[in-house]
């Protein structure tokens, strides 16, 4: 029996449903039964009808999961798969934030601990954050922690004051203009669309930015050639979907977030066979006070 016919058999058996991240290899995606963004598979698990959801991707996506759909078990196939952004701001020092700046919006983009949107006041994606940022009215908005998606947001809107801390994708923010500017040399029939956590020096060479949904979506659209501006999961799945199309990779090399490859098709098998991953458990308090910053990107972005 091959480890596809295993795992498709035993979930099932065992009422699993299967959610990856666009950034996950193609042999993940295969397996999957919904794939998307953090967000989309947030708000999917919603109406998941099995008991339980094994969600191929990183932690802080496995506690937004578990925080829209908490009468669900979300198991985490790699309990060390991190999001280093999510992690980079502490909850005690955006609590000493808000003390000492009783009058601002605390602005958490969704890639982050459900300890850190706990303590904030929205959430936002980065296809959602442009559209709600500019219909909050305060005096100071502090937007956390991606300051490559905060500051493209803070370009857009000029009249908004706009606080960024010094958080970051590693991984995105690697990129430099001299590998666009390579891409572009290479492929100069090519368009560029690009992710907004990469470097504003960077961003400022695509035809289009947006989110992972939003660049697939250009990308398919497009009549040209596209260079794809973000992790390559993206662009693996891409290229072998759609052979009547031509994609290329940006820093091919460089754009690997090792946390989501540490998925494989033997980990997924050995978490319905009970034998590996996490029941992702958030306490009640913490889960509902995460939630509101939720509820407020729903209503907000929507």
């Amino acid at each position: 029996m091959s480890i596809q016919t295993a795992i498709a058999q035993l979930k099932q058996e065992k009422d699993f449903f299967i959610m990856a991240h666009t950034y996950q290899p193609p042999e993940i995606i295969e397996l999957s039964d919904r794939t998307g963004d953090s967000f989309a598979l947030a708000k999917a698990a919603r109406e998941v009808k099995q008991q339980n959801i094994l969600l191929c991707g990183v932690r802080f996506m496995a506690e937004s999961v578990k925080i829209l759909a908490p009468e669900k078990n979300v198991w985490l196939p790699a309990p060390d798969a991190t999001c280093p952004m999510a992690e980079q701001i502490s909850p005690e020092r955006v609590r000493a934030y808000k003390q000492s700046h009783p009058d601002a919006v605390v602005v958490a983009y969704i890639n982050t601990t459900a300890a850190l949107k706990a303590e904030c006041d929205i959430c936002v994606t980065s296809s959602s954050a442009l559209k709600i940022v500019s219909q909050i009215d305060a005096p100071e908005i502090l937007f956390i922690p991606d300051k490559n998606l905060g500051g493209w947001v803070k370009q857009q809107l000029p009249d908004k004051n706009i606080v960024l801390w010094d958080g970051y994708c590693p991984i995105h923010n690697a990129l430099t203009e001299a590998d666009v500017l390579a891409a572009k040399q290479a492929h100069p029939q090519a368009k560029v669309a690009m992710h907004p956590e990469c470097p504003a020096e960077c961003l400022k060479h695509a035809d289009a930015i947006g989110s992972t949904a939003a660049i697939i979506q250009y990308a398919l659209k497009s009549k040209e050639p596209v260079i794809i501006g973000t992790e390559r999961g993206v662009a693996d799945t891409l290229i072998p979907a759609h052979p009547d199309k031509t994609f290329y990779y940006l820093a091919k090399e460089k754009l690997v977030c090792p946390d989501m490859k540490k998925i494989t098709p033997a980990t997924v098998l050995s978490v319905l066979e009970g034998n590996a991953g996490e029941n992702v458990q958030l306490e009640e308090s913490l889960r509902l006070r995460a939630k509101k910053s939720i509820d407020a990107m729903l209503r907000l972005g929507e």
